[in-house]
């Protein structure tokens, strides 16, 4: 048993039964308003992805290279701004930090929009990738929320990002024979002061601001997690996800226009069917890997899964019903993998690095963007559309060979637990009495936030336990 305590300061032991108690309507309004910002600000970004390889040669000096820039380059300021802004939320205030955030977003979605280069757009691209909010959010989710429906609040965070993406796609292919490329530009930015006017006139203001161990990163444990072989697996992992995702999105729309034949009016209703059914698809197979403990084995045929959708599309460009079988391939894989990843990141992560583990590995979604779109410009005018797919299973063999070694993860659980009358002086014993209960794996005690964090194996103890825990 691992046992750490992390002191920091506080005001009877008390618990709350921690699953029993419903949402209020303010938890209610604060999930649902942040959720939607989320998704909004990612719809922005996503849209472009499957019509900007096609559309972008009407810009001033536009190359592959450069229009593969362009779509990766809000992953570099991203991946750069994303645990400062985090970290200033703390300073300034979450709801300050998520309106700039958005602002930023909405003025370089306009300087795109108004962009007659090549450069304007990649710029306009870089300031909306400033607008690095997803850490606030989280953060300010946490502070709206009991501890107890935490785990809840991000669930469905995590969900609209992935219904945002979906509808992304299939709405930006539409918008742009609708309104081109500038006016989708324009409707981001729209989106963006739609999710300041959500932030402002449904979001609760919180009463306080509090640190959250389990979701913000400390600068202290950045090297401890950086030396975790488990999580940096992790981070790999989700690197080159978002990596190939990009990569796939600069090449297939030009494989479907010009090798399958698509019109390009047409490619929104290609794509909206096979994402419902991808989406359809991936369902049994997270059921699988989380109720029947297989985790592993479904992580390492999702990934295989993205190789042989590469490969396909390499050799059946020229095949329409080939490329949409791949594409199907191609987001059932994306999206078994894009819902796993957090779950095993908490489950491998230890409950003291976990807040910084998830900034990093935040970051690291974002670098593998960035340096999908470069890859995939500069591989297209080196190698053209069979490279670039080539080039995508190379990397998904290079992810598998990179991932084989991972441990088999424990079916873990954290659950919260709410502590008052306590000091540095007893914490100690109550984190000891904590491990002493069978299951119990782990335990960190934050003497700031009232509570303890403790991670368990669900089928080795009785989890009344730990909801009727009192000091001995």
């Amino acid at each position: 048993m691992i046992q750490q305590t992390n002191i920091r300061q506080n005001p009877t032991m008390t618990q709350k039964q921690s699953t029993t108690t419903p949402l209020t309507s303010l938890e209610k309004r604060s999930i649902s308003g942040l959720s939607s910002i989320f998704a909004l600000r990612m719809l922005g970004l996503f849209m472009i992805l499957p019509v900007f390889s096609l559309a972008a040669h009407q810009y001033n000096g536009a190359t592959p290279m450069l229009i593969g820039l362009a779509i990766g380059a809000y992953g570099l300021t991203q991946a750069l701004l994303q645990i400062p802004f985090g970290m200033l939320s703390d300073r300034i205030g979450r709801k300050r930090v998520i309106t700039i955030g958005l602002l930023l977003f909405a003025a370089g979605s306009v300087v795109a929009a108004l962009a007659d280069s090549i450069y304007m757009v990649i710029a306009g691209r870089l300031l909306q990738g400033s607008g690095a909010i997803a850490a606030a959010i989280m953060a300010l989710t946490a502070d709206l929320t009991r501890d107890e429906h935490r785990t809840k609040a991000m669930a469905s965070i995590g969900i609209s990002i992935g219904l945002s993406f979906s509808i992304a796609l299939a709405a930006g292919a539409a918008l742009e024979s609708w309104i081109g490329l500038s006016g989708i530009f324009w409707s981001t930015a729209l989106l963006s002061l739609v999710g300041i006017a959500v932030l402002h006139l449904w979001v609760p203001t919180p009463t306080r601001l509090i640190n959250h161990s389990d979701i913000e990163p400390s600068s202290q444990q950045f090297m401890t997690v950086f030396r975790n072989p488990d999580i940096m697996r992790m981070v790999g992992s989700i690197m080159i996800l978002h990596c190939l995702l990009t990569i796939s999105f600069f090449a297939l729309p030009i494989a479907l226009l010009e090798e399958a034949g698509l019109a390009m009016d047409q490619h929104a209703l290609a794509y909206l069917p096979v994402l419902i059914l991808a989406f359809i698809s991936m369902v049994p197979f997270i059921i699988i890997a989380e109720k029947r403990r297989k985790m592993k084995p479904i992580f390492i045929g999702a990934i295989i899964t993205l190789a042989i959708a590469q490969l396909g599309w390499s050799f059946l460009s020229s095949s329409l019903v080939g490329m949409l079988f791949c594409l199907w391939l191609f987001f059932t894989a994306f999206n078994i993998l894009e819902a796993s990843l957090p779950s095993l990141m908490s489950k491998l992560s230890p409950l003291a690095n976990k807040g910084t583990a998830m900034g990093i590995y935040s970051s690291a979604q974002f670098i593998g963007a960035f340096i999908g779109g470069i890859s995939g410009g500069f591989i297209f005018t080196q190698f053209g559309l069979s490279g670039v797919f080539i080039a995508g299973a190379l990397l998904t063999t290079v992810w598998l060979v990179f991932i084989l070694p991972m441990r088999t993860p424990k079916h873990l659980s954290t659950r919260i637990l709410h502590l008052s009358n306590i000091n540095a002086e007893n914490v100690n014993h109550i984190a000891q009495q904590l491990n002493d209960i069978d299951g119990v794996v782990e335990t960190i005690i934050v003497l700031e936030e009232h509570v303890a964090y403790v991670k368990f194996d669900p089928d080795e103890i009785d989890v009344s336990i730990l909801d009727g825990f009192v000091v001995e």
